[in-house]
């Protein structure tokens, strides 16, 4: 009885919800019994989604954001109030066996490498991490893929259900969207039975919702840098502290090579904490099967994160034998390095998108890497200079070379840019967070949180600096304007900058028509004005056109949405 009342009230609240709600992503639904079952599928799954996003902008939430940040243990109680409210326990939490990462730089690849090692053991494995690139479904992996559609809408729905109707209760909150999702996760790990889970820190470590695990099997810290700082603190020492705040007592701990004064606050929380801390070798200094090792993910700043990998996986897998597992090989801690075939091909088969990620379609290169930090963006430009220029190399006429840029919150944009300008670009477009300018029905990609003035008037200013960073006093511009009712922003003068109103529009500016996936029927084509296209002449000229996206996870996965179809199925 309380099944069929459960699924009665799911329904119910699907009901009430999706017309106000997702209409707004411009979806219209409409009940048929002739519905077939992927149909029936990917509605639910969207419909969950609309849900979902109303918990980015609700009082709640707002009200626990408020809270947390006057008083930041009150989050790890509230969470595990939800967890609670939800049908489990903090203690259900250790049958996880987690592996705990965290770090400013490099800790979502630290995972993904993980992942791959101990899956290529034969373990069934968890992955939750975040940002998603192109659908939500992606922070929740099972064995290296995207929790189905099906399964996200099913065990949504049971948790959403559970907390729903606790909230009359408990002074009518709800989970913010990010609490719910980490929630969501650990129901789906324990009802599909995985033999671990790779938890990635949301921001931070002390205070993350995912800190209320109290016995993971290891930690990790990856390179440690200045982000976040209205929440982390504005100093190496205040983030290494935060960061910290995973170690558990007796579990041990590893970091790679850090600031002299990010190590010493790290060495400080292990002590005061009780557990041991170990920085990684580099990856120049173990033994291999495989002389040189290959890591499937570009890029020097990967070395130490591989590292870090190897670490964490023998640690989990020291643990599992001596708990009486069969014998694995595994990385020998000893005064000789060793790595395995297994973990050799872990390394080599690792693919984690939007991170130095490479897209050929026919005559344009598309460069994409989420870089949204200094660190990440001088590695970002090291990875695309180098890659680039081979391309080049092998092109038969001119490579016309395009930045495609957006950074969001209180990141330091103009110190970003002012990095790229080494790369020479011949245009540089800027476009919010925005895939499409007219609605769509993908729920997946919106963010209620940030107004669409205020991500217009961001990129403005990105354009700004950029013209800043490129001209000479005497070469100063006036401000810009919008010509006429044309979806594009430009400048006065200068015709290598614009500022488009999404991500769409500035691809099919950029691509020029040559890119068949962009000038598919299903995508729309928006209007641009003839001087605006008049800009474009090095573009229509070029032989190859190079690319780069970058300064943003979310604009990434924008630009994924529409270049790789296959990631929105």
């Amino acid at each position: 009885m309380w099944r069929v009342g459960h699924l009665a009230y799911g329904f119910a609240v699907r009901l009430r919800k999706r017309n106000s709600l997702c209409a707004l992503a411009g979806i219209s639904f409409r009940t048929s019994s002739t519905k077939t079952a992927p149909l029936r599928t990917r509605m639910e799954y969207q419909d969950a989604v609309c849900t979902l996003n109303t918990l980015q902008t609700n009082a709640s939430a707002l009200e626990q954001i408020r809270q947390g940040r006057s008083n930041p243990q009150l989050q790890l109680q509230a969470m595990i109030g939800f967890i609670e409210r939800s049908g489990l326990t903090v203690d259900k939490l250790d049958n996880l066996n987690i592996i705990h990462v965290t770090g400013t730089k490099g800790k979502g690849s630290t995972c993904a490498f993980t992942e791959r090692i101990l899956r290529n053991y034969g373990f069934r494995t968890g992955f939750y991490s975040s940002p998603h690139l192109v659908q939500v479904r992606e922070r929740i992996r099972i064995n290296g893929h995207p929790v189905g559609k099906e399964l996200f809408a099913k065990y949504f729905w049971q948790v959403y259900g559970r907390l729903f109707e606790t909230k009359e209760m408990n002074s009518e909150t709800m989970p913010a969207y990010f609490r719910f999702l980490t929630i969501l996760a650990f129901h789906v790990f324990l009802q599909e039975k995985v033999d671990l889970a790779i938890i990635e820190v949301g921001i931070g470590g002390a205070y993350d919702c995912t800190n209320i695990i109290r016995h993971p099997w290891v930690c990790g810290i990856s390179s440690l840098g200045i982000d976040h700082t209205q929440i982390l603190g504005d100093t190496i020492e205040k983030i290494a502290w935060q960061k910290g705040g995973i170690f558990k007592p007796g579990v041990p701990a590893f970091t790679v090579k850090q600031p002299e004064d990010a190590m010493r606050v790290l060495k400080d929380r292990a002590k005061e904490i009780g557990c041991s801390l170990q920085v990684c070798p580099s990856l120049v200094d173990y033994d291999s099967d495989c002389v040189p090792v290959t890591l499937g993910l570009a890029g020097q700043h990967q070395l130490p994160n591989a590292s870090l990998a190897l670490q964490l996986s023998h640690a989990w897998l020291k643990r599992k034998c001596l708990l009486g597992e069969k014998s694995v090989n595994v990385v020998q801690l000893s005064m000789k390095l060793f790595i395995c075939v297994c973990c050799d091909l872990g390394l080599a088969d690792t693919e984690w998108p939007g991170r130095n990620q490479t897209l050929k379609h026919g005559d344009i290169t598309y460069y994409l890497d989420g870089a949204h930090t200094m660190r990440s963006m001088l590695a970002c430009v090291q990875w695309f200079k180098e890659t680039a220029a081979q391309h080049e190399l092998n092109a038969s006429g001119p490579v016309t070379r395009v930045l495609l840029f957006n950074s969001s919150g209180e990141r330091d944009s103009a110190a970003m840019l002012k990095l790229l300008v080494p790369c020479h670009f011949d245009y540089a477009v800027f476009c919010p967070n925005i895939t499409e300018a007219i609605a769509s029905c993908n729920a997946d990609q919106q963010n209620f949180n940030v107004s669409v003035d205020y991500m217009l008037t961001r990129c403005l200013d990105n354009e700004s600096s950029w013209r800043l960073h490129n001209s000479s006093p005497q070469d100063q511009v006036s401000p810009q304007r919008l010509i006429g009712d044309a979806p594009c922003l430009v400048p006065e003068k200068n015709a290598e900058t614009l500022v488009f109103p999404c991500i769409l529009s500035s691809l099919q500016w950029i691509a020029q028509g040559k890119d068949s996936v962009l000038v598919n029927p299903d995508k729309t084509q928006l209007p641009v004005k003839p001087s605006v296209m008049a800009k474009a002449a090095l573009l229509r000229e070029a032989t190859e056109i190079h690319v780069l996206i970058t300064g943003s996870l979310h604009l990434v996965g924008g630009a994924l949405k529409h270049l790789d179809p296959a990631m929105s199925i």
